[in-house]
């Protein structure tokens, strides 16, 4: 949602903004519509005030002996007229409301300008990517010959884009997510939240899927959706709230499975585990101050690249174009993590500063020490990680000629001390 004051005072800058994202301007339909409802509502004041007035007088006049009646066909007209301004106030409001809610969020001066993801710049690479002396194979040909990794099965059972995790590749991601989880709470100061799966309309509002997004999510026949990702639930705890500020900032983390419908992603990634309908992802969500939200945007990047540094696999950082980023985002860096199966980079985390677009539309504030006004927050969330990716990760990462896996160290105790991971014979 963005600030209707800003788009009055400098409607030129909106629009400019809005062309480095390639939306059309719309500064000048928002102001029509701003100008009819403050005229409605200037109408309203006025015609109530006079109503007033002829009341009191009508109470004059009869006590005076005098005739009254006009008086009273005023009253009658000026409450239609009242009644007629509300409604005139209300259907303005409202379509500068659908107007704001379709409107992306205007991107950060610093960030680069693009129409997709190849005007993407990279920042740094960290970690060397490793070398085999075989030709190495992609996560769903290790998964299958392992007889851990089920695609058929999960196809009999719900279709494309799922996979049925077997024996010690499911302890494998929940070791993966264990981790995750302890990193980020024992180290990174993130609280650990077990947070609803389905949602109302509301809350996806809130956070920006809704109401362009409806058709890459599922929607169930007791009006709730199914969480695309835990930012969902996470950022709206907050919902409605006026907080003080010495809780900011306010550091939330879940581990959740995430639904999406993949409406958009047709012919892409149709095999193995990397689009997927259904999988697990760690988020981290962060209400900040204003002031600082930068500073916890970088941060938040750090606590998600930690999970790579210490699994030993190598990735990169992106900062995402105008034309590459989220509805909700003014900046996003991109983690991408070493593939050597695909013999490429894949995103395996976002990490988004969405300045006080999400607090305005969930109405979400604080209040500093000594002030009677608030301030819109500023809500930044990322994946800390893709719990799934980070499974094919380590298995082409770690895998061996003679189609064993390496468990990565830190992740042994998880598993039980067990160091290698091989076919059940």
């Amino acid at each position: 949602m963005h600030d209707i004051k800003l788009i009055r005072d400098n409607p030129q800058a909106f629009d400019e903004a809005l062309a480095r994202r390639g939306v059309p301007p719309s500064s000048a339909r928002i102001l029509e519509l701003d100008q009819r409802r403050r005229a409605a509502q200037t109408a309203f004041q006025e015609a109530q005030a006079k109503r007033n007035e002829s009341s009191k007088q009508i109470g004059v006049v009869k006590k005076q002996g005098g005739d009254a009646q006009p008086l009273m066909d005023e009253v009658a007209a000026l409450k239609e007229r009242i009644a007629a301004s509300e409604v005139a106030e209300k259907e303005a409001g409202e379509a500068i409301e659908r107007l704001l809610m379709a409107i992306p969020n205007l991107p950060s001066d610093d960030i680069p300008d693009g129409p997709d993801e190849t005007a993407n710049v990279e920042l740094r690479r960290i970690g060397t990517p490793p070398k085999f002396d075989f030709a190495p194979q992609e996560h769903d040909a290790i998964g299958e010959k392992l007889g851990m990794m089920d695609f058929q099965t999960a196809a009999k059972l719900s279709g494309a884009r799922f996979v049925v995790l077997k024996d010690k590749l499911a302890r494998l991601e929940r070791a993966l997510g264990a981790f995750m989880l302890d990193l980020q709470t024992g180290e990174h100061g993130y609280t650990e939240v077990n947070p609803p799966l389905m949602v109302r309309d509301e809350a996806l509002y809130g956070t920006g899927q809704l109401p362009k997004f409806g058709e890459d999510l599922f929607h169930l026949n007791t009006g709730h959706w199914l969480i695309p990702t835990a930012e969902v639930p996470l950022t709206n705890l907050v919902s409605g709230d006026i907080l003080d500020e010495a809780e900011l900032p306010i550091r939330v983390t879940a581990q959740t499975p995430c639904f999406r419908s993949e409406a958009g992603a047709a012919g892409k990634d149709t095999r193995g585990m990397i689009r997927m309908h259904q999988f697990t992802k760690v988020e981290l969500v962060s209400i900040a101050h204003p002031d600082r939200s930068a500073e916890e945007h970088e941060r938040m990047t750090g606590c998600a690249e930690e999970v790579l540094k210490r699994l030993g696999i190598a990735y990169r950082v992106i900062v995402l174009c105008t034309g590459d980023m989220g509805f909700g985002a003014r900046k996003t860096y991109d983690i991408e993590v070493w593939l050597p199966g695909q013999n490429t980079y894949r995103e395996i985390s976002s990490c988004s500063n969405c300045g006080d677009f999400q607090a305005r539309r969930m109405n979400t504030r604080f209040r500093a020490a000594g002030e009677k006004g608030t301030r819109f927050v500023h809500t930044l969330n990322g994946s800390g990680l893709a719990v799934g990716r980070t499974l094919v990760a380590v298995l082409e990462n770690y895998q061996q000629a003679d189609g064993s896996v390496v468990v990565p160290e830190v992740l042994r105790p998880y598993m039980g001390g067990q160091d290698v991971i091989r076919a059940n014979v």
